[in-house]
């Protein structure tokens, strides 16, 4: 007998997807291209930055063969920022995410977040984790799709090649509890009724995998509570209508 599957990603799986985000790395020796899956990666050579899957980053890292270069984001004063806008600029959203490169219109075409067009052969639309929001050109102010269990697994195999870690570590902490809270308020806009619409802009992967089971409660709650209103308000008009047809009734009397 089968089990039965989760419903979405658990946040085991969320953290193994996140080791495809692309992060920039500096090699300290010579490494030819390795090609994979998801295409061939760059030929590294020190002292050169070059992008590469989080993944093989990590394993070139313990193997003491390239370092490291933190996200922007990543840096304290950025996290300092977030956190600051956050709590106080926006406390009722989440910051918004990284825009993207590239994006569809509509027509079948693709064109940059400026206007302009592209060819979508050598530029195509990508999503999480295909975007550069974790490599060093990344925006500074805006958290991409992936940026929790990215900066987990950064401080926790290469925190020496990010300035401040324990600063970093305070601040993540900081933003970890600020976002849940605000996840957990935002249920409030269920109280309408069972159409409510829940925004999750800016929320990222493991955040929602996170909360995925207390958000389905609630709304399973809201739907049981909108059903027995909807019951007894059938309950209502139907003994309205009776009482309505016995008046009738005594008065043909």
């Amino acid at each position: 007998m089968a089990l039965p599957l989760h419903v979405g990603l658990i946040p085991s799986e969320v953290a193994f997807l996140c080791e495809m985000e692309l992060v920039t790395v500096i090699p300290r020796q010579r490494l030819d291209s390795i090609n994979l899956l998801g295409g061939p990666t760059p030929d590294l050579r020190p002292p050169r930055r070059s992008d590469i899957p989080l993944w093989l980053a990590l394993l070139l890292k313990k193997q003491r063969r390239a370092n490291i270069v933190p996200p922007p984001w990543l840096h304290p004063t950025s996290l300092a920022e977030i956190v600051h806008h956050e709590t106080n600029v926006d406390p009722d959203a989440f910051s918004p995410p990284p825009p993207p490169p590239v994006r569809p219109d509509g027509y079948g075409s693709v064109r940059r977040v400026d206007g302009s067009d592209v060819d979508p052969s050598r530029e195509p639309a990508l999503s999480p984790p295909f975007l550069p929001s974790c490599t060093a050109d990344a925006p500074t102010s805006a958290l991409p799709y992936h940026w929790l269990e990215v900066s987990e697994m950064i401080l926790a195999h290469a925190s020496d090649d990010v300035p401040s870690p324990e600063e970093a570590r305070t601040l993540l902490r900081d933003l970890r509890e600020v976002r849940a809270a605000k996840m957990r308020a935002s249920t409030a806009q269920f109280e309408g009724g069972v159409a409510g619409v829940m925004s999750l802009t800016g929320v990222g992967a493991m955040e929602l995998a996170e909360s995925r089971g207390f958000v389905l409660g609630v709304v399973e709650g809201v739907r049981k509570l909108g059903a027995s209103a909807e019951a007894a308000r059938r309950e209502e008009e139907e003994e309205e209508g009776r009482e309505g047809e016995e008046s009738d009734g005594e008065m043909e009397l």
